[in-house]
């Protein structure tokens, strides 16, 4: 497997600059290129936007730097596509939390001349939020730990913890268990999790799972809750992610969108958004931001062709996925930017 990213000593890491890259992946492969910048972009991320173009800064991970598509199929492109005259920069990097967002945007987007900035939270961030440590694998397919950068609050302030970011990984023996406990999960429930994307590859999914609805009384009896993080109000994960928000939305000097990226879990109906809703809508909305939701037009899909959004595999959106999410958001991105709705009005 060819290496596509370099370290970097804020945010932990970026695609190598330049780079070109097929990647294997279930669904036959991808192509990756990045701009001089070392994000996933066609274009160069040049300070000032072309005469009557309006430009929006995107942030987020792997579900906006397009992990399983390639260039040009990603929802930012859905939205480009959909309104003429808007450009969409994406700065989204995989396997990041929001908090790594916030410092892309503090080290390489402030800069440039935008009309509009969208943070978009992957609901499952607020875990990454929480965490000072991940599992790679790396070129060699080895499973490796690497440290990121985090945040503490300190007297309500956020304070920013391991920066330099140590460029070589770290050796799990030598972690305190305090410090092993902030190595990011993946999964609540892992085994759940695997079986259920075996189930909806198969081919008596619709017949067995969907007819029945076996699926939704057994994952709501046995109250199903992917993200319990969000339950807790003063928990530590929630009271960081709500103040990088904060902080964030406070910092730029233009219109911010929070744009929640939901779980397939959410979209299939097989647990409650609710609670992530509230939060991020009050996270967003208290400080003077847009918040825009995706789930509602995702979840008014029909059945078949809500399967198609997400890869059984990995978990991450579909080409199909990401020009569905991209049109479900388009309208409310381009009132913001002040652009032309995809109907054709301002």
């Amino acid at each position: 497997m060819r290496q596509i990213y370099e370290h970097h000593p804020r945010i932990g890491f970026r695609f190598i600059p330049g780079v070109k890259a097929r990647i294997a992946h279930e669904g036959g492969g991808y192509l990756v290129r990045a701009n001089s910048t070392g994000f996933r972009d066609d274009r160069e991320f040049v300070p000032a936007s072309a005469p009557g173009v309006r430009r929006v800064l995107v942030f987020g991970d792997s579900f906006t730097a397009g992990e399983g598509v390639s260039n040009g199929k990603r929802w930012t492109d859905a939205v480009e596509r959909a309104v003429p005259g808007l450009e969409l920069l994406n700065f989204g990097m995989p396997a990041t939390g929001t908090d790594q967002h916030f410092l892309i945007y503090e080290e390489f987007a402030r800069g440039l001349e935008h009309t509009l900035v969208v943070i978009a939270v992957f609901v499952e961030n607020i875990r990454r939020v929480a965490s000072r440590y991940r599992w790679f694998t790396d070129a060699e397919g080895r499973r490796v730990l690497y440290a990121k950068p985090w945040f503490e609050l300190r007297g309500g302030e956020l304070v920013l913890r391991g920066t330099p970011v140590p460029s070589t990984p770290v050796e799990l023996d030598r972690l305190t268990a305090e410090e092993r406990a902030t190595i990011a999960a993946t999964a609540r429930f892992p085994a759940l999790k695997a079986a259920f994307r075996r189930l909806r590859a198969s081919p008596v999914f619709e017949r067995v799972v969907v007819d029945t609805g076996l699926k939704d009384r057994a994952l709501r009896l046995a109250g199903y809750q992917p993200l319990p993080e969000y339950e807790e109000e003063g928990g530590d994960a929630w009271r960081v992610m709500r103040e990088v928000i904060r902080r964030w939305i406070a910092a730029s000097a233009r219109p911010v969108a929070l744009v929640p990226i939901p779980l397939y879990h959410h979209v299939e109906g097989l647990a409650s958004a609710a609670t992530y809703q509230g939060r991020l809508r009050e996270a967003a909305e208290g400080a003077g931001a847009a918040y825009v939701d995706p789930l509602p037009i995702l979840a008014a899909a029909p059945q078949e062709r809500r399967r198609g959004f997400y890869y059984p595999g990995d978990g991450h959106l579909t080409a199909e996925g990401h020009e569905a999410l991209g049109r479900a958001v388009a309208p409310a991105i381009a009132s913001l930017a002040g652009a032309a709705s995809p109907g054709g009005r301002t």
